[in-house]
């Protein structure tokens, strides 16, 4: 039998509602799909949790499958209903513990994520401050780098894409590889030629080639186009695999993984095997901004950097508590989806996002209107 949080009831202002809800938006692809080494899609789903106390509704988000909203519902919102809404940490806690059985990583550690993203939202708003400020916040902005660079884009797409980024102050992008990687030279070299050669430029393989093609792209991709990260060249499960093309690859090309870290322990397996430069942490998918911080704390210990892996709104504020910060992708889909959805959404000044210090919480209101004709869940 589940528990409830009326054992919390009376300590604080307390969680009167949940409410969980799913958008799916499509993508702008060609042909209405996208592509990178391992995966194609049609659509974006985000799923999104309100909880309610008084006249404050905090927000958290996460990206993934439907089945996401149906767990915090079932799963979790008994739990909440009731419980502290200024205690997280204590929340987050529980909240792992209550889906023991129903499983923990995967979607468990997606619903958490974006309830505990909620619950911090809700706090601060409570509070009457900026989500960053009520963090162990290191920094007040968070650098960032342009993600996108589909392996289905036309090459006049993805050297558009990529130069307007560029354009707009950002001083480092990323393109998806190793779909087809006989092609990547072209894609490469055009995208090379069109950012000039003082803009960083990043690989992301998705996991998509075994360890020995992994080591000849890596040398290809730095001494011909001067690539300086190569993003899961192997999968992420094959730690060994990704420490040998970061010892016996080129030294200035650095090796990147850890968007689906789930629990603290994944991201601790990464480092423990020397397995990455820079580890990366998604916090609508590691376990939230709880999740992330004990992360962080990981990170420090290794004298590793930390990236934030997509979900621009809520990492830009999550991040800013991260000691070893390094940067956060500003992915095409999830600018999208968030601008979709939300008022409030940052845009890059000179390749950084500052949270708004002048709005509370995430400083995001939902424009239920615009978002409507994408549910697929909720009411």
């Amino acid at each position: 039998m589940a528990r409830t949080g009326s054992r919390d009831a009376g300590r604080g202002r307390t969680v009167e509602s949940v409410r969980a809800h799913a958008f799916e938006v499509p993508t702008d692809g060609p042909d209405g799909r996208e592509q990178d080494g391992t995966l194609e899609w049609g659509s974006t789903t985000l799923v999104l949790v309100c909880l309610r106390s008084g006249e404050c509704t905090g927000l958290g988000y996460t990206y993934g499958d439907v089945s996401v909203a149906a767990f915090v519902e079932s799963a979790l919102a008994p739990l909440l209903r009731g419980a502290d809404a200024e205690s997280p940490a204590a929340l987050w806690r529980r909240a792992f513990g209550e889906i023991r059985n129903a499983g923990r990583p995967g979607v468990g550690a997606m619903a958490v994520s974006a309830v505990d993203v909620a619950l911090w939202d809700l706090r601060a708003k409570l509070l009457g401050l900026p989500l960053f400020r009520t963090l162990p916040a290191f920094h007040d902005r968070v650098p960032v780098y342009g993600s996108g660079g589909f392996t289905n884009y036309p090459l006049a797409r993805l050297v558009e894409q990529l130069s307007g980024w560029v354009e707009r102050g950002i001083p480092r992008v990323k393109l998806k590889t190793s779909r087809e990687p006989r092609r990547d030279p072209e894609r490469l070299s055009a995208v090379r030629a069109a950012i000039g050669e003082d803009t960083e430029l990043f690989t992301d393989a998705n996991g998509a080639l075994s360890r020995k093609e992994a080591l000849y792209w890596a040398r290809r991709f730095a001494e011909e186009w001067d690539v300086r990260w190569f993003e899961e060249p192997v999968g992420s499960d094959d730690p060994d695999g990704l420490r040998l093309v970061r010892e016996h690859g080129p030294g200035r090309l650095e090796v990147a993984a850890g968007e689906y870290v789930y629990l603290p322990r994944d991201a601790h397996g990464l480092l423990s095997a020397g397995a990455v430069d820079c580890l990366q942490a998604d916090v609508t998918r590691c376990g939230g901004i709880t999740g992330l911080l004990r992360i962080a704390g990981l990170a420090a210990e290794y004298h590793t950097d930390l990236s934030a892996h997509c979900a621009p709104a809520a990492s830009a504020h999550a991040f800013c508590a991260v000691e070893r910060l390094r940067h956060l992708e500003y992915f095409h889909d999830h600018v999208r989806v968030e601008r979709l959805l939300f008022d409030g959404t940052l845009s890059p000044d000179a390749g950084v996002l500052r949270p708004d210090p002048a709005r509370p919480g995430l400083g995001l209101e939902v424009k239920w209107a615009d978002a409507e004709p994408y549910r697929v869940y909720g009411s």
